[in-house]
């Protein structure tokens, strides 16, 4: 089975955790180490971001994270190199998320097939539309057994939720906000209104909810209203701070208790 799968087959209590860093940040060889020291630490699952130079969906703290990625020389070829070398290492589910023109340039083919050779359970496309999703990228994505996880945001119609949910399996990333990615105070009644919108839909997959977490309050609505949470911004911000995976840790547990 799948390790996605298996994740949600397995934990019935939700509370589930995902945290998001991009690879070759802050430094380019620390890919290995942060996955292993996340796992140790707790994480259910982990997001590796690939570094793109015109990363559309994501607020500065992510962007500037992909710059001193490419910067650093981190390439999508490299990352499958540094996850190949720790995937016996690791039980926890690895989803890749990057865009479309990287994954295009590399080969959609070869992509699944080093994702599959690398230990890699998922992806996640942001600016891959769904009907390429569906004519194009699923196809393959199937031969390897590889989930392909899409978005859906407070502007996401039922019907295009309906639809999503008929056509992926793994889970279905809830993206907060139709804004980008960045640590926020809390979730207003609008949002809340949307988490309750779509729970009330009985979706066939899970949800994780995504961009904004930061502290105690959005962490306990999103495990309120999905199987968990996903936290991005406010990692890579720590990473970068301390440049210790452990530390960063330290940090954000801190941070979720307030």
């Amino acid at each position: 089975m799948n390790k996605i799968n298996q994740l949600f087959a397995n934990r019935k209590d939700r509370k589930l955790l995902s945290l998001y860093f991009c690879a070759g940040c802050p430094e380019l060889e620390m890919t290995g180490d942060i996955i292993r020291i996340l796992e140790r630490r707790g994480v259910d699952m982990i997001e590796v971001g690939i570094p793109f130079s015109d990363p559309l969906a994501d607020g500065p703290v992510i962007q500037s994270a992909g710059t001193v990625a490419l910067g650093n020389g981190m390439t999508l070829r490299k990352l499958f190199v540094q996850l190949e070398a720790v995937k016996d290492d690791v039980a926890i589910p690895l989803v890749l998320m990057g865009y479309l023109n990287v994954v295009m340039h590399y080969g959609i083919e070869k992509f699944f097939m080093d994702c599959v050779r690398c230990g890699v359970s998922g992806c996640i496309i942001p600016d891959l539309p769904f009907a390429d999703y569906v004519d194009r990228v699923k196809p393959v994505a199937d031969k390897y057994d590889i989930r392909v996880i899409m978005m859906i945001t407070p502007e996401t119609s039922e019907d295009r939720i309906r639809f999503i949910d008929e056509h992926t399996d793994g889970f279905i990333y809830m993206v907060s906000s139709a804004s980008i990615t960045g640590a926020r105070d809390n979730f207003d009644e609008a949002k809340q209104e949307y988490f309750r919108r779509v729970n009330s839909m009985n979706l066939r997959n899970p949800r994780m909810i995504g961009f904004g977490i930061s502290n105690k309050q959005t962490l306990d609505s999103a495990w309120q209203n999905a199987a968990g949470a996903i936290i991005g911004s406010k990692f890579v911000t720590l990473l970068n701070e301390t440049h210790d995976p452990d530390k960063a840790m330290d940090q954000l547990y801190e941070a979720l208790q307030k």
